[in-house]
């Protein structure tokens, strides 16, 4: 359906219609939601419909499922599915776009930004190939609780509105019950989305888009003597401060396609990502990244490398004498290896407890990873016992966790020295440790008992209570210690799926 929406009952919840659908419509589709039998409402993310100023307050449970299921639209809403292109696992598909999503519109936010409001597993549409357009319920849990854990964190992520059951089974690898998610984004445009446009060949058409991304996005690029150049400046900012932030807290996103990189900075996509238990910077978990391709460790230099094909797209653009275009866009993308390098060594101080910066740092820092990684340690019950050793010279609650706990005393020799030197107020130190180094984080065997529950037993309980303690990751919640411990060699997860 190209021209208009079908008729359909609205919601008394109203939106503005995507900015995203006054570009040209080659890179788009207007196309509704397809109806579910028997929606069920799972849960609806108060606190960020506030901040989005929806008034779901005043529609029943009834209401809420019907509204999230897309069987009943908001006010306003022009519902499209974006077209995309993207390199995946380094090959170029010229053809993805949203074949199970649907961009309902925009809401304002009590901040002023505009934000999109987006279906996930909405239905089909143009771009869903031989895909059915539905998510399966485990899936739409996953990202909701992976997503809404990452803003807990502090680390820019698109985020989850609503849940919904659909009544209806989806084929996977087997009948599995379907879901919808509600995600919110500052902007669902992905490097795929220039790549598309500049494989259209029409120069009006990518003027247009980044148009439209530096207005709704990078307003400060407007005034720069080169906005194109400007533009791609602040865009490698926050990809290398993106994933850095990842890398903070044991991140693997596991499927680093051009396609699934945002290029408002947050994190997209929680197909087959996971957070690592015992450190180590070789740990896959995506069952389709066979050789390694987005492993922890590769995540910063596939970063760089997405932005090369950003990059690529906007050289006509940057300048109409291809040599210089070329040697502008090799100059900003040089920069990230440098700002990812900063913004690492900086969020690596801040978990170690240091406040100024000395030459020893980076060496300091890799020599406790080492350890880490050598004894097989949990990476983030490591660092946040280290907050409570800061002043304890005992440090027994770190040392157990090393097979050879004097490896652990001969490195923190070095560590105790800084700690010194600096001479921050006990209490303060270990306050600010506490904040950068979370104690709750949707560890991989949780995520997945919660999703076994609501799949075998129709039981939420677990789902709402993990909610809950992901919210606050930093602080010590009694009675729930268990969601703070790695998992017991039997509660392992090797492998995660995507959820298509």
């Amino acid at each position: 359906m190209n021209d208009s929406t079908p008729i359909r009952a609205q919601s008394r919840v109203t939106l503005l219609p995507s900015s995203f659908a006054l570009l040209p419509d080659s890179l788009y589709e207007r196309v509704a939601p397809t109806p579910v039998s028997q929606p069920g409402l799972i849960r609806v993310n108060e606190a960020l419909a506030a901040e989005l100023q929806l008034p779901l307050a005043a529609l029943d449970v009834e209401a809420l499922a019907s509204l999230f299921s897309g069987n009943t639209l908001p006010s306003g809403s022009v519902p499209i599915a974006m077209s995309y292109a993207g390199h995946q696992f380094g090959g170029f598909a010229p053809q993805l776009g949203d074949g199970r999503a649907i961009l309902l519109g925009e809401a304002q936010g009590s901040d002023g930004t505009r934000y999109d409001i987006q279906l996930k597993g909405s239905g089909r549409t143009r771009f869903s190939r031989r895909g059915d357009g539905r998510a399966a319920l485990g899936p739409v849990l996953r990202e909701y609780l992976v997503s809404e854990a990452m803003h807990s964190l502090g680390i820019p992520t698109t985020r989850a509105l609503a849940a919904v059951t659909t009544g209806e089974f989806v084929q996977r690898e087997g009948p599995l019950p379907g879901a919808i998610l509600t995600r919110v984004a500052t902007s669902h445009v992905r490097v795929g989305t220039f790549e598309m446009a500049a494989a259209q060949g029409d120069i009006k058409v990518m003027g247009a888009l980044v148009d439209h991304v530096i207005e709704r996005m990078y307003p400060e690029a407007r005034g720069a003597a080169n906005p194109v150049l400007a533009l791609l400046r602040l865009v490698v900012e926050r990809q290398a401060s993106l994933v850095a932030q990842w890398m903070h807290v044991g991140f693997i996103h596991g499927v680093m396609n051009t396609d699934n990189m945002a290029v408002s900075g947050q994190t997209i996509d929680f197909g087959p990502c996971a957070f690592m238990d015992a450190y180590d910077p070789a740990t896959v978990f995506s069952a389709i990244d066979q050789n390694g391709r987005y492993a922890f460790a590769n995540q910063p230099p596939i970063a760089q490398w997405n932005l090369a094909r950003f990059a690529e797209t906007l050289l006509p653009l940057l300048d109409p004498i291809p040599e210089r275009a070329v040697e502008m866009a090799e100059g900003m993308l040089s920069h990230f290896a440098t700002r990812f390098r900063g913004h690492w060594l900086q969020g690596l101080r801040t978990k170690l407890g240091l406040t100024q910066e000395q030459e020893g740092d980076l060496a300091l820092g890799e020599g406790f990873l080492t350890l880490l990684h050598h004894q097989h340690v949990d990476f983030t019950l490591a660092f946040r016992r280290l907050c409570d050793s800061a002043d304890e010279p005992a440090a027994k609650p770190v040392r157990e966790l090393f097979q050879d706990p004097q490896a652990f005393d001969a490195w923190s020799v070095d560590w105790r020295r800084r700690l010194e030197a600096e001479g921050v107020p006990a209490g303060e130190r270990v306050q600010a440790m506490r904040r950068a180094n979370p104690l709750y984080i949707p560890r991989n065997h949780l995520v997945e008992q919660v999703i076994a529950a609501a799949i075998g037993e129709g039981d939420f309980a677990p789902f709402a209570e993990l909610v809950e303690v992901l919210s606050r990751p930093h602080q010590e919640q009694p009675g729930r210690a268990r969601y703070a411990l790695p998992p017991q060699p039997d509660q392992q997860v090797f492998r995660t799926y995507c959820g298509t």
